[in-house]
């Protein structure tokens, strides 16, 4: 990667892919879009880029470089593999590129107290990982062929999606009139066997059909 790269990845903007972040002011902040890029698609962190896509720089970036490997190495597990790189737009400032590749590993997550958050990537925002995501991250690392009765329950299923195109675990829960644990079982074997597709929410999970 150049200089010229870093320039053309800020005018492209934040995506599911790519991160900005001024400065390491809030280093446990930056773990989360790490793992989010890692549990997701991979892609680049830029340190020293403004949200607006403006390569400003940032003094001293050696020691901001310093703080988020830290950070990683002390909050992340499992461990997470990256690459980091420094480029100097002068003597007193410079960009640091953090690659982050999609993990075998994943799901990653903090420790928060005795509970574990993992987060993934939803366009442009970092989303803490639902109970179904989670299950899902997990059971994708060794992809494998899933079989399923197709019953009356996704029935129910199938239908509401040919009406509405999309549908929430609650909503699932509610029309095939099930308990919780059960709508949360198939919706993640319906992902896993490649016929539902699952969109990362900040409230709730939607689920549609995927596309052949």
């Amino acid at each position: 990667m150049t200089l010229q790269d870093i320039h053309k990845l800020a005018k492209e903007g934040e995506g599911l892919r790519l991160e900005f972040k001024k400065k390491a002011m809030f280093p446990e902040k930056i773990v989360r879009e790490l793992i989010a890029l890692a549990n997701t698609e991979g892609g680049c962190l830029l340190v020293g880029v403004d949200d607006d896509g403006t390569v400003s720089g940032q003094r001293f970036i050696e020691e901001e470089v310093f703080v988020i490997k830290n950070a990683i190495a002390d909050l992340i597990r499992p461990t997470l593999d990256y690459e980091v790189e420094i480029f100097k737009l002068s003597e007193k400032k410079g960009v640091a590129v953090f690659q982050i590749p999609k993990s075998p590993s994943r799901p990653h997550y903090i420790l928060d107290g005795e509970r574990k958050r993992a987060y993934v990537r939803s366009g442009e925002k970092s989303l803490q990982a639902s109970r179904e995501m989670w299950e899902i991250l997990k059971k994708s690392r060794v992809p494998k062929d899933i079989v399923f009765t197709y019953g009356e329950k996704e029935t129910v299923l199938m239908k509401a999606l040919a009406q509405k195109g999309q549908i929430t675990l609650g909503e699932f829960q509610q029309l095939a009139k099930l308990p919780r644990f059960l709508a949360s079982k198939t919706l993640i074997r319906l992902v896993l066997a490649n016929v539902l597709q699952v969109m990362p929410m900040e409230k709730e999970d939607i689920y549609i059909l995927k596309e052949v």
